[in-house]
């Protein structure tokens, strides 16, 4: 009787394990495949110089065209296009805890991101062809310091701040993409996220923003390079009410819920 209560016991506990590892609370290991892969696979490494080779020759074309005799200018996002922060999500991971605006800042304080594959030598190419590089990220100005310390100490160019522009106000970029165009052609613009091109990809409320990129989508690869980041972003947001602070729990109860699977 004794070995029958035992073997209950472990199958009991066997069981509870198991159905705690299928549906997680209070971990962010949602983020576990998209960090390794952003991390660990040479695919992505690929796609970031094949994005930035055909940037330089989208940059080489435009030139050749000679279209005004204005000042040429590249915009550029930061984080995830310039910028590796994966290590910041591999810690949510580890830790457990998700983003805070603290949290974020403890991690760039430290400056240490390293510059994504091919970015360093974008930089200095569209320099060398007199096309002037404009930093404009999300993060707020308070990280003004540190974003710059960390773009000069991955050896980018133009990295001064004139060419860094900030959040203050608006997660928009309209307002900042319009002050570089006030005094320069634009030619080209690169991001990981739609929202670094143009704000007509900015409400995504409607059929998860892919009828604007079905009206756009001569642009992609021609005034926009768009580079990979399936850790975080704007695409995640339809997914979840904007009138409710959610839990982890329910967060991922509502991402399994937006899967379109097979029958």
């Amino acid at each position: 009787m004794k070995k029958i209560f035992v073997v209950v016991f472990i199958l009991s506990v066997f069981s509870t394990s198991c159905k705690t590892h299928k549906e997680p609370q209070d971990t962010q290991d949602h983020l576990i495949m998209s960090v390794l892969w952003y991390q660990k696979s040479a695919e992505m490494k690929a796609i970031y110089y094949q994005s930035f080779n055909w940037a330089k020759y989208r940059i080489e074309q435009e030139l050749s065209e000679q279209s005004t005799a204005n000042k040429k200018a590249v915009v550029v996002d930061i984080d995830e296009t310039m910028l590796d922060n994966s290590p910041f999500e591999a810690n949510c991971v580890h830790t457990g805890n998700g983003y805070t605006t603290n949290r974020w800042r403890d991690w760039t304080a430290k400056v240490s991101a390293r510059a994504l594959p091919g970015a360093v030598e974008f930089s200095h190419f569209a320099k060398s062809k007199d096309v002037e590089v404009f930093y404009i990220s999300n993060r707020h100005v308070d990280e003004f310091e540190v974003t710059l310390k960390n773009l000069q100490k991955e050896n980018f160019a133009f990295a001064d701040s004139m060419h860094l522009l900030l959040k203050s106000n608006t997660s928009s970029k309209k307002l900042r993409r319009q002050i570089v165009a006030n005094d320069y052609e634009i030619i080209l613009l690169i991001g990981d996220n739609l929202g670094d091109f143009s704000e007509i990809f900015e409400d995504r409320s409607h059929n998860f923003g892919f009828n604007a990129v079905e009206e756009n989508k001569e642009l992609f690869g021609k005034k926009f390079i768009l580079l990979p980041n399936s850790m975080y972003g704007a695409w995640e947001n339809p997914v979840f009410p904007s009138n409710k602070k959610l839990t982890d729990k329910e967060k991922y109860t509502l991402r399994k819920e937006a899967l379109a699977g097979y029958k």
